[in-house]
């Protein structure tokens, strides 16, 4: 059941992508960078404007909003949530997005960088594309579909349940976060005064996918006490606690358990940071599986690793340290089949087929799920994302906000 709806998805789109909302890693406030703050005062403009009375932007960073029930049933409060931030590991310092009109298959060469060519073999999704209008970036930045894709396609739902009050829909709460791409994407959310009982998060990739499940993770740091020694007089004495580190990542397994080697449902243990001296170094790791009990063999695997190293080296010891990052959503999400019953529907409504997939990785709703708010990934149409070769499809956002208003009629119509 398609929706006879003008959208003005893409408008939007352009308009944010255009403002840098790189989050970063090594700061310790909240927001971790101010000027994500700048596109959370656009998005509360164009909130009111839209006769939203209540959008705010408080002072972590996070935008809250409301679209008032319209229905005279009690239909319970649900939240469309995507973040505002864009990843480090790829400039979104200048953004210029380019519209691809008409998509024919075509190799799509970036031109302020033309070694950056977006190939339809490299990206196979694009085959579902032709006739389509992509945008990328100029090949100089990521584009920052992720995830304003997202961002548009719920803006421009809102625009229009505010726009067609015969869309019957109960009370709706908008949540604009900050920080999800450092994994900080709900330090400061108040769920209270988020007040929902049931959430989506706008983060995916193809167009059709609902995303029920997540790794679960967990962050390890080996913090390494060597022996120091004058290099002149070193002999039998010097125990370099970063050749330590050296021999533990050159102990890991080769073809296995690591991201390079691993798909589906493989978890894996990645070192993604390493520093020290002499006497001191430190690794630090994230671990990956789909269950519990995944993600504890993979980190015995790694003190095991740690613990054979250190056999070679007499006088010197090392803490491991473990630190929960998030856990699979699918365990929370499973004692309430309606929530993603009713997301599936929506999708099929838009005239999809739903495609159900598990993140390798986490999002807001992972942790969200676990702090009371049952909350499924639905697709956003991003692609190829933290990278120069990122595109979205303009019509799978629109399709993507054409998913969320069904979704909202579908709350109302089984309250």
């Amino acid at each position: 059941m398609a929706l006879s709806l003008q959208h003005a998805v893409l408008d939007r789109f352009l308009r944010y992508v255009k403002i840098d909302t790189q989050s970063d890693p090594h700061s310790t406030t909240h927001p971790s960078t101010e000027k994500q703050k700048d596109l959370g005062r656009v998005l509360v403009q164009e909130l009111l404007d839209l006769g939203i009375s209540d959008a705010e932007l408080d002072e972590y960073g996070y935008v809250y909003a409301t679209i008032p029930s319209n229905s005279n049933k009690d239909v319970p409060v649900i939240c469309f949530c995507s973040h505002m931030d864009t990843s480090p590991d790829s400039s979104g310092t200048g953004v210029k997005p380019l519209v691809h009109h008409n998509y024919q298959g075509q190799d799509l060469v970036l031109p302020d960088d033309e070694s950056i060519i977006i190939k339809q073999a490299d990206h196979p999704d694009l085959k579902e594309q032709i006739g389509n209008d992509i945008v990328t970036a100029s090949g100089t930045t990521l584009l920052g579909a992720d995830n304003k894709a997202g961002v548009a396609a719920i803006m421009d739902a809102v625009r229009l349940l505010m726009a067609n009050p015969e869309l019957k829909h109960g009370k709706i709460r908008v949540l604009f976060t900050p920080d999800e791409e450092i994994g900080r994407g709900v330090d400061k959310v108040d769920m209270e005064r988020l007040g929902a009982e049931f959430g989506y998060t706008v983060d995916g990739e193809k167009r059709g996918t609902l995303e029920d499940e997540t790794f679960s993770a967990d962050g390890v740091t080996i913090k390494i006490q060597g022996v120091s020694a004058h290099p002149g007089f070193a002999k039998g004495k010097l125990e370099s606690a970063i050749k330590i580190a050296a021999d533990v990542l050159a102990a890991l397994p080769k073809d296995r358990l690591s991201p390079e080697t691993t798909e589906g449902r493989q978890g894996f243990i990645h070192p993604v940071q390493v520093s020290g001296i002499a006497e001191q170094a430190e690794i630090k790791f994230i671990i990956r599986d789909f269950t519990e009990a995944g993600l504890q063999e993979n980190e015995a695997i790694l003190q095991e690793t740690l613990n054979q190293v250190l056999s070679g080296y007499p006088n010197s010891s090392a803490e491991f340290i473990v630190k929960e990052q998030y856990r699979n959503m699918k365990t929370v999400l499973d004692r309430y089949p309606q929530v993603v019953e009713n997301a599936v529907n929506a999708i099929e409504r838009a005239g999809m087929s739903a495609i159900a997939s598990s993140i390798r990785g986490g999002t807001d709703g992972s942790r969200l799920s676990f702090m009371g708010l049952p909350c499924p990934n639905i697709f956003a149409g991003e692609h190829a994302f933290h990278s120069k070769y990122e595109w979205v499809s303009v019509q799978d956002m629109e399709k993507s906000a054409e998913t969320l208003i069904h979704l909202a009629m579908i709350w109302e119509e089984r309250a």
